[in-house]
């Protein structure tokens, strides 16, 4: 099946904790929670929530491509919400980048989440076909 194995990019932020932003296992991929965070800066993006959901799912898209994956991958999904009333805009930015059959899905009201971020998103990806690195 293969070895554990970190997937790094530049293209998400880089682990603000002792993890990876993803392991990979033969040909399944968890890329780790993901909030706002612009990978350039470090620091959380400003600005609507939309805006915020998009950079969450730009930093997933990158730990995904540097897997050899993307999105019509992912198996699974979580997400994080400080605020459950944010669930409407999550779903509508959310259905731009994910398509039938959709992945299975949680999500999850939460009293706080790291650096004061209002969402956080982990994947799972089956990554069948795609060569390892």
């Amino acid at each position: 099946m293969g070895e554990v194995r970190a997937v790094t990019t530049g293209g998400a932020p880089a682990a603000i904790g002792p993890y990876s932003q993803g392991v990979r296992y033969g040909e399944w991929l968890w890329v780790s929670g993901q909030i706002p965070l612009d990978p350039a800066s470090g620091r959380l993006v400003e600005g609507e929530m939309a805006v915020q959901v998009e950079r969450v799912l730009e930093n997933v898209g990158a730990i995904l491509a540097a897997a050899g994956g993307g999105f019509a991958d992912v198996v699974k999904t979580t997400i994080y919400l400080t605020d459950i009333n944010d669930f409407s805009i999550v779903n509508e930015v959310y259905g731009r980048y994910f398509v039938t059959p959709y992945p299975a899905r949680a999500t999850v009201g939460v009293m706080a989440l790291p650096k004061g971020a209002r969402i956080e998103m982990d994947v799972v990806a089956c990554l069948s076909g795609q060569a390892p690195d």
